[in-house]
Formats: structure tokens, C-alpha cells, sequence
């Protein structure tokens, strides 16, 4: 028995070996004959690419997500507004034409979603679970700190594998912050933020616009107009303008701020063709059901 097991185990070694070899030998050192690399591109692993897909079991080799998304947040005097498009896309097609992007985490802390969909909703209704615990155990008023530092560690914990990078804003004891979280668990406290595909567009019209103290008027002007430099410069952004002011005391979810992209009145204008339109009566009419559930009189029924 030992011997089987030894030259079973000393087969497995030299096919591992071979298979090492194999590698190495389809990726050539570019330092050949032990002179220093001189700089410039490198293409050392394209054949070792190349092997490694043909040994895969696959036709094609993975791809990274593409996902597009526009998101922004500014702080002004008393408050903080947090802004999104409604455009969510499955590769190259629109999944969603009105997605909501800004999700609740606290009655005073709001965060945006750019990513995976279900990774951001996900995490946030994670979040905002392990936010209301806390302040049932403690008594007080969630800190936008404290959602930081919780979605944060979530996403170091993994490493960058959930796709949720976040724009997260809110009011507390300390007054009105605003954070940029990215995939990695990485973060930052700034004054404005942009993040999503459409983020250069939107930080073009920050970078122009944006003065200290604002009021909330101007604050909510210059989110709009972020937006919307969005859904036009970015294939991946588009439809409505989601806007969400939160304050001290009070938040207000304006969905729907502004609808750019408004197709009801051409749609009303096109009228199809009598020949696509079927009479009514068309259809018979083979069988007819009524199934009555929990209503209130369901005994007159």
C-alpha cells in the first residue's frame, strides 16, 4: 500500500511539474541571457493567455462587468443633496428605464448605488438593518460615521468582489457629512462627490458651479444640473433625475425631479396602423374564471 501511494503520489508531482513547465515555457522571460529590461511594452503572457483559454473548458475567456451609472452628492448650509440617474443596463441593453439608485440607510442618512444593482441593494438593506439595531440598543440618533465605518469593513471584507461603490450623505449631531465609498471598503469625506461612469461629466459641472454655504435652492440647482450632464455624456446613464435632500430635522425623496428623456408626448402623437390593431371580439373567449380571495364582502359575491 505505501508503495502505490508513493508512486501515485510521486505521478501527481511530475504532472503538476510538466504543467508547470508547460507555462513557463509558453511565457519566455523578457530578460533573456541576463540582460535588464530596457523598458517599453511587454507581451510576455500573451501566449501563456493563449494556453490557459485553450485548456479551459469555455469557448470565450471571462470578461469584466461593465456597468454605468451616474451619482453625486453635495453638502450646502444646512443639509446635504444626493442625486441619480434611473438608467440601470444589462451589458448593452437598458434593463430598467427608471431604477431607484438612492437607498434609505437612516431617517437621517441616505446613500446612492453605482455597481452590481444587487449588490448595492443588498448591502444597503444590510446596512440600514444593522443601523436600526444600533439604535434600538442605544436610544439615539444613527451618526453618518457609524454607516460609513459599518459599510466599510463589509466591503474590505470582500475584497472588492461586491460591486458597490456608494456616495453616502447625511445630518447628525455633528452636522452634515458626505462620503465617497468605493468597492474596496476605501473612503473619503468631501464636500462634493461624483462617482459612476457618468462621474467626469457630472464633476465638470461641480468643479464649475460649486461655492461654500450654499442654500438649499442652489444646492439642488447644481445636483440637477450634474445629473443630467450625466445621462447626456454617458451611454451608461440616462431617463430621470432622482433627487434627495436631507436635512436635520426632515428628509424629502423627490423622485422623478426631472424627466429629460419624457417620451409620452411622442408616443401619444404616433398613431400605428389599422392593420396591427385587432377589433375587439378578435379573441374568443373560451373559458371564464373568478376566484375570490380574503374580500371583505365575499359572501354577497
Amino acid at each position: 500500500d505505501r508503495r502505490s501511494r508513493s508512486s501515485e503520489l510521486a505521478a501527481k508531482k511530475k504532472k503538476v511539474r510538466s504543467s508547470q513547465e508547460m507555462l513557463f515555457a509558453a511565457a519566455p522571460s523578457s530578460c533573456a541571457g541576463g540582460e535588464e529590461d530596457g523598458g517599453g511594452f511587454s507581451f510576455d503572457l500573451c501566449r501563456r493567455n493563449a494556453l490557459l483559454a485553450s485548456k479551459m473548458s469555455s469557448s470565450t475567456m471571462p470578461k469584466a462587468m461593465k456597468t454605468g451609472t451616474t451619482i453625486v452628492g453635495v453638502v450646502y448650509k444646512n443639509g446635504v443633496v444626493l442625486g441619480a440617474d434611473t438608467r440601470a443596463t444589462a451589458g448593452t441593453e437598458v434593463a430598467d428605464k427608471n431604477c431607484e439608485k438612492i437607498h434609505y440607510l437612516a431617517p437621517n442618512v441616505y446613500c446612492c448605488g453605482a455597481g452590481t444593482a444587487a449588490d448595492t441593494e443588498k448591502t444597503t438593506a444590510m446596512i440600514a438593518s444593522q443601523l436600526e439595531l444600533l439604535r434600538l440598543s442605544t436610544g439615539t440618533q444613527s451618526r453618518v460615521v457609524a454607516a460609513v465605518t459599518l459599510l466599510k469593513r463589509m466591503l474590505f471584507k470582500y475584497q472588492g468582489h461586491v460591486s458597490a461603490a456608494l456616495v453616502l450623505g447625511g445630518v447628525d449631531c455633528t452636522g452634515p457629512g458626505l462620503y465617497q465609498i468605493y468597492p474596496h471598503g476605501s473612503t473619503g469625506r468631501l464636500p462634493y462627490v461624483t462617482m459612476g461612469s457618468g462621474s467626469l461629466a457630472a464633476m465638470s459641472v461641480f468643479e464649475t458651479g460649486y461655492r461654500d454655504d450654499m442654500d438649499e435652492a442652489e444646492a439642488i440647482d447644481l445636483v440637477k444640473d450634474a445629473i443630467l450632464g450625466g445621462i447626456f455624456n454617458d451611454l451608461g446613464s440616462g431617463s430621470n433625475c432622482d433627487v434627495t435632500v436631507v436635512r436635520k430635522d426632515s428628509t424629502d425623496i423627490l423622485r422623478g425631479f426631472r424627466k429629460e428623456n419624457e417620451t409620452s408626448v411622442l408616443r401619444a402623437a404616433y398613431q400605428r396602423p389599422a392593420s396591427i390593431q385587432p377589433p375587439l371580439g378578435a379573441t374568443a373567449v373560451l373559458e371564464t374564471k373568478v376566484h375570490v380571495f380574503d374580500a371583505p364582502n365575499a359572501d354577497a359575491l
